[in-house]
C-alpha cells in the first residue's frame, strides 16, 4: 500500500498537518520523509502535526522518519507533534519508549486544545 501525504492547514495558519495512510514502511517512506523535511525547512510554518489516524502499520523506517523530522524541527526552533495513533501503531511507540519523547496527542481536538491553553498562558 502506498503512503499518501496530504498537507492541510488547521485553524492556525502557522501549522501544517500531514495525514499519512496505510502502511508506512521502508518501501514507501521516502514520500513522507521528503514532504516533512520540505515543510519543516520552510520559513512559512513553525509547527507541524502528523495525524496517524489512518496509518495501519509503521516499521522502523517510518519511525525513524518521524524521529528525524522531530529532531530537524527542534534544531530549527520549530515543533513537530503527532496525534491519533491507532492501537497497533501505539504499541510500536510504547515498545521503543518514543511515546515518552515525542509530543503525542490523543486526537486533533486534544492538540488544538493544548494550543488554546498555551495561548491563554502566554496572554
Amino acid at each position: 500500500m502506498r503512503t499518501l501525504v496530504i498537507p492541510t492547514q488547521t485553524t492556525h495558519p502557522e501549522i501544517v498537518t500531514f495525514e499519512p495512510t496505510g502502511y508506512v514502511t521502508a518501501a514507501n517512506v521516502k514520500d513522507l520523509q521528503a514532504h516533512l523535511a520540505e515543510a519543516v525547512k520552510s520559513p512559512s510554518y513553525s509547527m507541524y502535526l502528523v495525524d496517524m489516524g489512518k496509518v495501519e502499520f509503521l516499521d522502523s523506517a517510518g519511525l525513524m522518519t518521524l524521529v528525524s523530522s522531530y529532531r530537524l524541527a527542534q534544531s530549527l526552533g520549530k515543533r513537530l507533534n503527532i496525534c491519533s495513533i491507532t492501537p497497533s501503531v501505539r504499541i510500536i511507540f510504547e515498545l521503543t519508549q518514543l511515546d515518552r519523547v515525542l509530543p503525542i496527542f490523543e486526537d486533533r481536538s486534544a492538540f488544538e486544545a493544548s494550543l488554546n491553553e498555551e495561548a491563554q498562558m502566554t496572554a
